[in-house]
């Protein structure tokens, strides 16, 4: 039976015992217990939206130092080819120097949120503030981006042409 085919019955068994007693909400279990997760589940939704614009972010902004880092550097990068080195080689000095950044972000990104553990748990339900698996996921997506936000300045610095960086200033 489903819970609208009850609704008559309920009203009349109420009745039954007292006719003055008013049957006006008749609801579920389920349906309750919908309302009373639905400020939670908003919540979490907010904090989603939010979580992943801050990681679009991170991701611009990320690239845009690094892209800028590597212009500044052209000169540099350059002189370097002209002398010889090749493009895995200035792959690797732009993708080490960038990724040594994220590195130290990554490791103080990580202590700052052990530190403050203990307010985020106030609005964390069912996952501690402090889960390795929460943990090692956010460090796992924001290296994957931190290693694109690298590799495409990085990539782009091993196709200058030497003379034209030796002549920019």
């Amino acid at each position: 039976m489903t819970p609208t085919t009850l609704e008559e019955p309920i009203r009349r068994s109420v009745a039954a015992v007292d006719r003055d007693q008013a049957v006006a909400d008749i609801k579920t279990i389920d349906e309750l217990e919908a309302e009373d997760v639905a400020p939670d589940r908003l919540r979490s939704i907010l904090l989603t939206a939010f979580a992943v614009a801050a990681v679009m972010l991170t991701a611009l902004g990320l690239y845009g130092v690094i892209a800028h880092g590597v212009v500044q550097r052209t000169r540099e990068i350059g002189i370097r080819a002209a002398l010889g080195a090749n493009a895995s080689s200035l792959l690797r000095l732009v993708l080490w120097q960038g990724l040594t950044m994220v590195g130290v972000g990554l490791a103080i990104g990580v202590a700052g949120a052990i530190a403050v553990h203990r307010v985020l748990r106030t609005f964390l339900y069912g996952v501690g503030s402090a889960d390795p698996a929460t943990l090692a996921a956010v460090v796992f997506v924001m290296a994957i981006v931190a290693i694109v936000a690298c590799y495409l300045p990085a990539r782009r610095a091993t196709t200058v042409d030497p003379l034209i960086a030796l002549k920019t200033e």
